[in-house]
């Protein structure tokens, strides 16, 4: 469990996890100040659907699932 939660810190630290969380906080900012261009959202959406994209393929790649019990 210990090992696991460790492992999963350390994928949070990796760079495409890093610029997808500062991302999501200014797209936060953005919404709270009712300012999100249309370019930002475009950008924002497409390095989204990349990174989720990309775990998605490793998660069935890996044969593993959720293991959020």
């Amino acid at each position: 469990m210990r090992a696991s939660l460790i492992h999963r810190l350390s994928n949070l630290l990796s760079v495409k996890s890093l610029i997808t969380l500062a991302l999501t906080a200014v797209f936060a900012y953005m919404a709270c100040k009712g300012d999100i261009s249309k370019d930002f959202m475009t950008i924002y959406t497409v390095i989204i659907a990349f990174y989720f994209g990309t775990q998605s393929r490793k998660t069935r790649e890996t044969g593993g699932g959720s293991d959020a019990s």
